[in-house]
């Protein structure tokens, strides 16, 4: 399943962490588009500079872990598209020019299923995508889970039980799946 992942889904970075790495098991393939991450970048901005920093060579990272995952964008398609906020048009477009069969978005609102659909598209909230993952297969996503858990206690400065994490992450059903 190759799956357009929208900025607002790689900004949390627990939420980025669990999705990618499922991605990285060959779970599902992973696509974005350069103007996608400009916006996870450009998100940052409010946590100050260096989040900024930090971002941007996260991306470059992901270039590196995910070097066809980069959709180019098409002016031509996205003229042809509407949605009911014109500055999610270039998600819609780049999950169509990529052959996606689903966006993964946190945003419901602005990628109505009936417009999506006419474009063969689903769309996806990350948790509801994770826990299908998880009924596909526990053992993999349990461990990339636990991967993702061992390392947010190695970074924080508390410890942290995988039911919390993944309320925090915005994946609460999820974190019931893996208690």
């Amino acid at each position: 399943m190759r799956v357009l992942i929208d900025a607002c889904v790689l900004y949390p970075t627990v939420m980025r962490e669990v999705l990618l790495g499922c991605a990285q098991a060959g779970l599902f393939e992973a696509k974005w588009s350069a103007r996608i991450l400009e916006e996870w970048a450009r998100a940052t901005i409010k946590l100050g500079p260096a989040a900024e920093i930090f971002a941007r060579g996260e991306i470059a990272t992901l270039s590196l872990q995910f070097p066809n995952a980069i959709v180019p964008q098409n002016a031509g398609l996205e003229q042809r598209l509407w949605l009911p906020d014109e500055n999610d048009i270039h998600v819609l477009a780049s999950a169509v020019a990529g052959s996606c069969d689903a966006i993964l978005t946190s945003n419901a609102k602005d990628f109505p299923r009936d417009f999506l659909g006419d474009e063969d598209l689903t769309r996806w909230d990350p948790d509801g995508f994770m826990c299908g993952l998880f009924d596909a297969d526990a053992r993999t996503v349990q461990s990339v889970c636990d991967g993702v858990l061992a390392t947010a206690n190695k970074l924080s400065d508390r410890p942290w039980e995988m039911r919390a994490l993944m309320k925090k992450a915005r994946m609460p059903r999820l974190g019931k799946r893996l208690d």
